[in-house]
C-alpha cells in the first residue's frame, strides 16, 4: 500500500518559502510614506503632460477686456 509517492521534505520547505516570498512581495509598497507616493504620482503625470500650460490666449484677453471696461465705466462716472 505504499503507492503514494513520497516527496522530499526539503523541496517542500523551499517551495513553501518561495511561495511566501512571492506572496509577501505582492503586498509590499515601494513608498515609505504618502509624500513619496504623491511626489511620484505628480512626476508621472507631468511626464504624461497633464500639467501643461494652457495654450489659449482667451483668459488673458477676457481679463484685459474686463479691466478696460471697468476703467471706462469709472472714467464715465467722473
Amino acid at each position: 500500500m505504499e503507492s503514494i509517492r513520497r516527496r522530499n521534505p526539503q523541496a517542500d520547505l523551499i517551495s513553501l518559502e518561495v511561495a511566501e516570498a512571492s506572496a509577501r512581495g505582492g503586498f509590499a509598497c515601494v513608498f515609505s510614506n504618502s509624500q513619496e507616493y504623491e511626489s511620484a504620482l505628480i512626476d508621472q503625470r507631468r511626464a504624461q503632460g497633464r500639467y501643461g500650460q494652457p495654450l489659449s490666449p482667451w483668459p488673458l484677453i477676457m481679463f484685459l477686456g474686463s479691466v478696460f471696461m471697468v476703467a471706462g465705466i469709472v472714467l464715465l462716472m467722473n
